[in-house]
């Protein structure tokens, strides 16, 4: 049992620091600790320089994010306390039209580091810091007792983890967890792919955002007349399920053929057969479809991120502009353009700066009908930017 009792390690900050979790944010980083414990990650005790209580923290002794704050009191921090937490988290996610869901959003839901998304009876939970890894065993009672999963899979694959010092592994850490899992979101369904698929098993964070394109697309008239959609980086499939119902055909692109072969399967479960599936790179057959004046009424850019770090921001952004002002060019008049960047490090203003740029080397006049980010179970907070990453733009074209 991981629990921060009197006695327990203690950490002190500076006042920067101290001021720094006064602000809303949670993290503390290496430069702003004035006198470290020693030992391992674990759960810690965290003093301003005076040595007044500020709260207790996840510690990471080999992270430059040395401190994430779990509390500002003096509880215990056991698997009753994880499993109260988990399960307000979970309330906060009442009535949401979809068998998977995120259910823990690390900082967005006040427990950094955690993430936990819920596919049906299962769970899948990445522990992203040293200081959370401490504290595995109390985190996935935590989730069981919250949750009543029939499963519990750790996805601790993500690269983060190695900045961590901690290894990269998927491991099953409470009953049985399928290699695949069907669920259904909004009336459609599909297979997540829990043990392998990108992220925990499927992009959770555009739920609300496939709704929308769906409901705009071919003009928003619906009803399979709405003309041919285009999804580039589809992968599987997840926009191109939503709009099959709204239009002629799809045309869904991906470099992956594993990716492809289980978007084929996803169609075939809704009964789709008005999606074309290739396999292609998006920049190539971009330039292709555009040599070719092929149109479109509806389009979606859904691609991965482009700027891992600040240092890749330039090189990414002209990868945004190319793919969209290609884009743009292939929209029809009154068509919409949906189109999104996961990258932490282009921010909304880069984004919104980027599509104007391409809009304008277009040649398009593209009216906004609606500014997005990630589903309200990816939620963020004014005073973490970290937890916005995802933004995404409906345009349509007016000329």
């Amino acid at each position: 049992m991981t629990r921060a009792a009197p006695g327990a390690r203690t950490v002190a900050v500076t006042a920067k620091g101290a001021a720094r979790w006064r602000g809303g944010h949670p993290w503390i980083y290496r430069a702003d600790v004035r006198a470290e414990p020693g030992g391992a990650a674990g759960i810690v005790t965290v003093t301003d320089a005076r040595g007044r209580h500020l709260g207790q923290a996840l510690y990471s002794p080999r992270s430059e994010i040395r401190l994430r704050l779990l509390t500002p009191g003096r509880e215990a921090i056991d698997a009753g306390w994880w499993a109260a937490r988990i399960a307000a988290a979970a309330a906060r996610r009442a009535g949401i039209p979809a068998t998977a869901y995120r259910v823990v959003h690390a900082e967005g839901d006040g427990l950094p580091a955690l993430v936990v998304d819920r596919y049906g009876p299962y769970a899948v939970a990445q522990l992203l810091s040293a200081g959370l890894e401490c504290a595995r065993d109390d985190v996935v009672a935590g989730v069981r007792a919250a949750l009543g999963v029939e499963g519990i899979l750790l996805r601790n694959d993500a690269p983060i983890r190695r900045h961590e010092g901690l290894p990269l592994e998927v491991v099953t850490a409470a009953g049985t967890v399928p290699a695949t899992v069907e669920v259904e979101e909004h009336g459609i369904r599909y297979l997540a792919a829990p043990h392998a698929g990108q992220k925990t098993g499927a992009f959770l964070d555009q739920r609300e955002n496939r709704v929308l394109v769906a409901a705009h697309a071919g003009g928003g008239g619906g009803g399979g007349g709405g003309g041919r959609a285009l999804d580039l980086f589809t992968y599987h499939g997840s926009f191109a399920l939503h709009l099959a119902p709204r239009v002629r055909e799809v045309l869904a692109v991906d470099a992956s053929a594993e990716a492809l072969a289980r978007g084929r399967e996803n169609a075939a479960l809704n009964g789709f057969d008005n999606i074309r599936w290739l396999e292609a790179n998006a920049f190539d057959l971009l330039r292709d479809l555009e040599r070719r004046a092929e149109k479109f009424e509806t389009i979606v850019l859904d691609p991965p991120a482009f700027a891992k770090t600040k240092a890749n921001l330039p090189r990414a952004l002209a990868g945004y502009k190319e793919i969209n002002l290609r884009a743009m060019r292939l929209l029809a008049t009154g068509g919409v353009l949906f189109t999104c960047s996961c990258s932490y490090h282009v921010t909304r203003a880069l984004f919104g700066a980027m599509l104007a740029a391409a809009a304008r080397d277009a040649g398009r006049r593209l009216q906004v009908l609606a500014l997005t980010g990630a589903s309200r179970d990816h939620p963020e907070l004014l005073t973490v930017p970290e937890t916005g990453y995802l933004k995404g733009a409906l345009l349509r074209a007016v000329d």
